[in-house]
């Protein structure tokens, strides 16, 4: 259990606040941890995956003692002093050479990982093509349908979508996109997915990680060509074992923070029935009202809207018409 720490001044408890969970979370800050024992190729593995993770990246230059399958006490302790929510572990031994784990965090607690085994690597320094700039926002691709389907497949694509993310933005410009992460898997065996649409106790395939960046070239129209051009890294990876995560404590991560009046106003959130906001920014709504007998509607009380008044006053009119016509005859007569 860690400990409650309050804030003594000012300062404290800000920093503390810039901790606290956010309606629009910040770019994930991943910790790159070196094991007891590790090989030269999952150090270069760290080594690549640090450089496209920068600036949001912390390396732990130490080797530490961590098995995070038995115990978690130091991720979590990590977590919390770093303001750490993902974590990538390389370690290397005989049972399970090149092993490479990813963890992730929620309130300082570890949600799930999975371990993953590198069967293959081509660094970048072997393609000569230019490199993105640090801090960009990587384009993901998942070229498959065990992405969607297979439960560990879903939670691999889950992990590497939160390591790649970057800051959280409204709007993208073209010249902003320089570099793709496109994710395959080799071809699925047929003991894997059967034709009745379940899944069978085979094998899992090989899931392969390739790097390109982007090459804008004239189209003769105002969206231009695109090539894309390899740059590496290049990984064949290869699932091992895996923790899910607690129910509870993935219900807590997933729930979101109740909106504000003033969006709920305009539109977001749950769509509202009949209520829609125009381009000036204000809120319309429409009536459906059943239909309404206006002799029956009451109104104000006034003398001049009472029925009987129209009578007397048209009955008036006629006598005096009448007594108009028998001067007019008394006077031609004489």
């Amino acid at each position: 259990m860690l400990r409650v720490v309050k804030p003594k001044n000012s300062r404290s408890k800000r920093a503390m606040e810039a901790r606290d969970p956010k309606e629009v979370e910040d770019p994930r800050t991943v910790i790159f941890v070196r094991g007891t024992h590790t090989g030269e190729v999952v150090n270069r593995v760290m080594k690549e995956l640090m450089a496209l993770k920068r600036p949001n990246a912390i390396s732990f230059s130490k080797k530490n003692t961590v098995r995070p399958f038995e115990d978690a006490t130091s991720l979590e302790f990590w977590a919390q002093k770093n303001d750490a929510s993902m974590f990538v572990l390389g370690q290397s031994t005989k049972k399970r050479p090149n092993g490479l784990t990813i963890a992730r965090m929620f309130d300082a607690k570890l949600l799930d990982m999975c371990e993953l085994g590198v069967e293959g690597f081509v660094s970048m320094d072997a393609f000569k093509t230019p490199k993105p700039q640090p801090g960009h926002k990587p384009m993901l691709h998942f070229a498959s349908e065990l992405f969607d389907s297979h439960p560990r497949f879903v939670q691999l694509k889950s992990l590497l979508m939160d390591l790649f993310n970057g800051e959280v933005v409204e709007s993208i410009h073209l010249a902003g996109l320089e570099h793709v992460i496109s994710v395959t898997v080799a071809p699925v065996p047929e003991s894997l997915v059967s034709t009745t649409g379940e899944q069978g106790d085979g094998p899992l395939p090989t899931v392969h990680i390739r790097g390109y960046t982007l090459k804008l070239l004239a189209s003769g129209q105002r969206v231009p060509r695109v090539e894309l051009v390899p740059m590496g890294p290049s990984l064949d990876l290869t699932l091992r074992r895996h923790k899910e995560a607690d129910p509870e404590l993935w219900k807590a991560a997933m729930r979101r923070p109740k909106l504000k009046k003033q969006d709920v106003e305009k539109g977001l959130g749950k769509k509202r029935k009949n209520v829609e906001v125009d381009a000036m920014g204000d809120v319309r709504g429409r009536l459906h009202v059943a239909r309404q007998d206006l002799d029956k509607l009451q109104t104000r009380k006034m003398k001049g809207l009472k029925k009987g008044l129209e009578e007397d006053e048209s009955a008036g009119e006629d006598e005096e018409e009448a007594g108009a016509r028998r001067v007019k005859r008394k006077k031609t007569a004489s």
